[in-house]
């Protein structure tokens, strides 16, 4: 398949290099071909800085530097090689033909994005397109690979497996999750692994755990996310907390795609095309 991999970074660093009067401008044209496939509504600047991305309104001397810092390091061929890669492992299932991917930088004073997120996340599910953002932290910069690597996990699986936002499933986001992430480590090894799946441990697990076996067959994305992202982002988004601890949905999903594919002797790409209730049947997970 083709990878349309957009030069945000050389855009990113003009930009920078401008009057804090014509950044939104530039920005808005940066953005522009994945403006129709973002579902919020405003103007796409703010919808950037409140997602986390870095802010086009203040002068802040890191940030230059650290698109230097990406440039040099090549983040973007690096992004490109693995998808690559990622694409011809999961040769046996559907791809799309082609794939746009845009990649933003993150503001490294949000707190949801440095501390809740680790300092970078990604959006697959947009038709044609993957979204990746990042904060270039020392430990971050040579993992936005791999969290593309993620996304474009996702994109897969939903090329193959339905996603209706109106009947997905608790346990389709949060297995989709997990199994994103047991195909990061299957391509790339665990180091490759973001930290979301092992953010929540002991007690705070089996309490996640817990609730969302207990609405794993809850139909609606109005509901999902609050299951894999916890409560801190729904309250973050206006949404109804329910308990969750924040991220908690990684680590529960890798576990139980984990176990599963200890039952099954699947890998994680065959995996892919399987639906969740498939998957959690063959495991001896769910009846």
């Amino acid at each position: 398949m083709e990878f349309i991999v957009h030069d945000t970074l050389t855009a990113m660093a003009d930009l920078l290099e401008q009057p804090l009067e014509r950044r939104p401008g530039l920005l808005r044209e940066v953005l522009a071909p994945i403006r129709e496939v973002i579902p919020m509504p405003g103007d796409i600047v703010d919808i950037h800085q409140q997602g986390g991305g870095f802010l086009v309104d203040t002068e802040d001397p890191r940030y230059l530097p650290a698109v230097r810092r990406m440039i040099e390091a090549d983040v973007l061929g690096q992004v490109r090689h693995e998808l690559e890669r990622a694409s011809e492992r999961l040769h046996g299932a559907k791809q799309v033909e082609s794939l746009q991917i845009m990649f933003m930088m993150g503001n490294p004073d949000n707190e949801h994005l440095m501390t809740t997120a680790g300092g970078y996340y990604g959006m697959g599910g947009a038709p044609g397109w993957l979204y990746l953002l990042a904060w270039p932290s020392e430990e971050v910069l040579g993992r936005i690979c791999h969290l593309a690597v993620h996304e474009f996990h996702h994109n897969v699986r939903y090329t193959n497996v339905e996603w209706n936002p109106v009947t997905v499933t608790v346990g389709e986001h949060v297995v989709a999750e997990g199994l994103a992430e047991a195909f990061v480590r299957e391509l790339s090894g665990a180091e490759a692994m973001g930290p979301w799946s092992s953010m929540v441990q002991g007690e705070a697990f089996d309490r996640a755990y817990e609730l969302i076996m207990a609405d794993f067959d809850l139909a609606g994305m109005q509901h999902t996310s609050a299951y894999v992202l916890g409560d801190s982002a729904m309250v973050r988004f206006g949404q109804e907390p329910r308990g969750i601890p924040d991220m908690a949905g990684y680590a529960v999903g890798l576990n139980l795609v984990d176990r599963a594919l200890a039952a099954t002797g699947l890998s994680a790409a065959e995996a892919t095309v399987l639906p969740v209730a498939e998957l959690m049947r063959r495991g001896g997970i769910r009846p």
